[in-house]
Order: structure tokens, then sequence, then C-alpha cells
């Protein structure tokens, strides 16, 4: 937006000098460059306030202007629409809950079908016995002894 306000100002002073010779288009310019003289206008001394950064009480003070509802209310529709819509919240909610439930009894299901599985594959079978007609002698290492 500050880049939108810097660029509309550079049309105006373009304006103001001749610059520019299309000048029918920069009025809505005008009218946008004095609703931000209202404001602290940003210069290009990196994001500064030019004019030691005081606004006048005047322009503080101004509030952009409110858009009125033109709509008439037609309060039974209304509450006929909110009905509609409430059920459908509710309705909406059952039906997350409904899902959640099978969901978590879906898994329920998978999980105790895996343990079955499990069961049967894991049947403990003897290990077969290790054989022993050769003693076992460890050889000394060849490395020599650490120092502490």
């Amino acid at each position: 937006m500050l880049v939108k306000t810097r660029q509309k100002e550079k049309k105006i002073r373009d304006v103001s000098e001749g610059k520019v010779e299309n000048q029918g288009e920069m009025e809505p310019l005008k009218e946008a460059r004095n609703r931000v003289e209202g404001s602290s206008s940003l210069d290009n001394n990196n994001g500064r306030t030019s004019g030691g950064g005081r606004r006048s009480p005047t322009n503080c003070l101004i509030k952009p202007p409110v858009k009125k509802n033109t709509i008439p209310i037609d309060l039974k529709l209304r509450a006929v629409e909110r009905a509609r819509f409430a059920h459908q919240v509710v309705e909406k909610r059952r039906l997350i809950k409904q899902y959640k439930m099978e969901r978590e009894r879906q898994q329920k299901l998978e999980e105790e079908e895996e343990i079955k599985r499990l069961r049967k594959e894991l049947i403990p079978k003897a290990q077969l016995m290790p054989y022993f007609d050769r003693p076992f002698v460890p050889r000394r290492s060849e490395k020599q002894p650490t120092v502490p």
C-alpha cells in the first residue's frame, strides 16, 4: 500500500509540474492526495515522515464514511434461514461424529486382526543347540596394551 501511495504522489507531482499530458485521469489521484495529506505522508527518506511527523488536529478527527445497510431485513425470512442453517450445522456435526466412530471401529478391528496374525506367525519355536564338540579358546590380542 505504501508503494501505491508513493506512485500516486509521484503522478500528482508530475501533473503539477506539467510532465503528464493526460490530466483527466489524474482527478482521482488528486483526491487521493488530499486524503493522504491529512495523515503523515511518507517521502522517499527511508520511511520517515515529512513535516516533523505532525498532523493537524482536524484531520485526525475525520473518520471514513460508513456504508449504510440499504437492504431491509425480513425477520421471518431470516428466522427460517437461520433455522435451516442451524439444522445443517447439527446434521454436519452428527455426520462427523458418526464418521469418527466408524473410523475408530475399523481401526480397532484392524488392530485385532493384526494381533491375531502376529500370534499365529510368532509361535515360539525351539532354537537349535550350539555345537560344543569344539571348545572355544579365545586368542590373545596382538595390540599393545594401553597406558593409563
